[in-house]
């Protein structure tokens, strides 16, 4: 039931024809019932087929596979080393020190690794970045 407009005359929305059931929208609540028990929308994904893997994506698959079996077990709190031990100071003529709060490229690691407090993660940051200012401490491993 299609008709059919002359072209120099514009088609008005009271010209179409009514809209039957059949014709709307399909919504998400419309589609009927999975049959499999597995959640999620991906569907299954055993029906994919796969290719070889490059030795790159099967240690990143592992690697995927053994961090989300160590999520569930219980990781002891991390306790900041400076609010535990009040003698221990943040001093940037100190490299021996700020090391420990550097990784082996020269970045400054961050709080929820090192466990340090926002309070003392602060003015670590700075000490580390003034000694490597005056050359206590390199910028980065090509500078050691």
């Amino acid at each position: 039931m299609s008709e059919s407009f002359p072209p120099d005359s514009p088609r008005r929305d009271d010209d179409r024809p009514p809209r039957r059931d059949d014709d709307r929208p399909r919504r998400d609540d419309d589609r009927p019932p999975r049959d499999d028990d597995e959640g999620g929308y991906r569907g299954r994904r055993d029906d994919r087929p796969r290719g070889p893997q490059t030795v790159k994506a099967r240690l990143r698959a592992k690697a995927r596979k053994k961090a989300r079996k160590q999520k569930k077990m219980f990781q002891r709190r991390k306790v900041c080393r400076f609010c535990a031990d009040k003698k221990l100071e943040i001093d940037y003529k100190e490299p021996k020190t700020l090391r420990l709060f550097l990784t082996e490229t020269g970045k400054l690691i961050p709080r929820r690794i090192s466990g340090n407090c926002a309070k003392h993660q602060r003015p670590l940051a700075l000490a580390v970045k003034r000694s490597r200012q005056v050359a206590l401490l390199p910028y980065s491993t090509s500078h050691v």
